[in-house]
């Protein structure tokens, strides 16, 4: 049991305490998906959070595995296993859990059933493509660090006209504005040219780095003379967006997380097992529409089917030219094929499939009736 008083003395620090498996209190309700760690100390300050029936005045206190953690007098659940999901950001989306523009987020937009998530990474609001998300703070601050090694991979579409050559420079990073950004690969993957050998005003290019700085790669490429007017991640490490539709979620099952996170991942927060739970996902054609009452939830655009008012001309169903038409109806240009019957042959003519001059068959031999007697 952690001892803890409402004022404590200078000497007796409730902060301190480095039992083995003690973490901060922020750091644990957050993990077990209360709030963010800024949120909990304003819970703190509100005096909503008790640790072992004591009222905490401070966030500078540490609990153990035998400590009881409650908030509003309820008690809290342990924390979850490390959890990953996969999702495909759509624009429009600002990648923060409260905004101060109001903006929709891409936390209001994830599906019903996720438990409390925070992104490994951002993407702006007109970016789109893979985003990672997690449970789990310090994995996502882990990922984030260009010292592990993750490449994030784009497909950008920029306007403007350059070459591989250009593009090359970058290899060696570029400082802008007094910003020093790393290496990025960048290769032309789709340009046209003029019939005067130029290049046409956009591009696709490939990106790929190591850093994630905020809109790094807009800004590398705007140092080169092009705007980028679309951007995709496709990768974050070995994770990759695929054909995931855009607003839809899809949990990494565990084995593939002890496979690739296992550097990353504290061995008790380790996820066993391999099923993954099912999820309720929007369509893939889903986008966030302004609709009264509906609060700016997911709603599917699909067109809204044509109604005919009384007096119009309906369209004439065309018939199809390898559909026959239905018993009874007349269709014009088509005639029926009778099926074939049954081979009838005959006994006083040959048959087509014996030749003329092939001996007779011994039923057919000229000779006396034989005898039914006996029989």
């Amino acid at each position: 049991m952690v001892e803890h008083s409402k004022d404590p003395s200078p000497g007796d620090d409730p902060g301190q305490d480095d039992a083995p498996g003690s973490e901060r209190v922020a750091k644990a309700l957050a993990r077990a998906g209360v709030a963010s760690r800024r949120d909990v100390e304003r819970l703190i300050q509100a005096g909503r959070v008790a640790l072992n029936g004591r009222v905490l005045t401070t966030p500078a206190v540490k609990v153990g595995p035998g400590d009881r953690l409650t908030v509003d007098g309820k008690p809290v659940s342990a924390a979850e296993p490390t959890r990953l999901w996969r999702y495909h950001k759509p624009t429009g989306l600002v990648t923060t859990h409260k905004d101060p523009h109001d903006r929709p987020t891409v936390f209001e937009a994830l599906p019903k059933g996720l438990p409390r998530v925070i992104s490994i990474g951002r993407l702006d609001l007109n970016s789109e493509g893979l985003l990672l998300l997690t449970n789990d703070g310090n994995l996502a601050r882990a990922l984030e660090l260009p010292s592990s090694g993750w490449v994030r991979r784009y497909r950008a579409r920029a306007r403007g006209r350059t070459d591989q050559a250009r593009l090359d420079t970058l290899k060696d990073g570029v400082t802008i504005e007094g910003v020093r950004y790393g290496p990025v690969d960048a290769r032309i993957d789709k340009m046209k040219e003029n019939p005067d050998g130029t290049s046409s005003a956009n591009v696709w290019i490939t990106v790929a780095l190591a850093e994630g700085k905020n809109r790094e790669v807009r800004r590398v490429l705007e140092s080169l003379g092009l705007t980028v007017n679309r951007l995709i991640r496709l990768s974050y490490g070995p994770f990759q967006l695929g054909v995931l539709g855009q607003g839809q979620v899809e949990e990494i099952g565990p084995r593939v997380i002890r496979e690739q996170l296992v550097d990353f991942i504290a061995a008790e927060n380790m996820p066993r097992g391999d099923h993954t739970p099912a999820l309720a996902q929007p369509s893939a054609q889903a986008r966030r529409l302004p609709m009264q009452g509906s609060g700016g939830a997911l709603v599917d655009s699909k067109p809204a089917k044509t109604v005919y008012k009384t007096g119009w001309a309906k369209p004439k169903i065309k018939p199809s030219p390898h559909k026959a038409p239905a018993k009874g109806a007349k269709t014009p240009g088509f005639k029926p094929v009778a099926k074939p019957g049954p081979a009838v042959i005959s006994r006083d003519k040959p048959s087509a499939s014996r030749r003329p001059d092939a001996a007779p068959k011994r039923s057919e031999r000229p000779g006396p009736p034989k005898s039914r007697k006996g029989r």
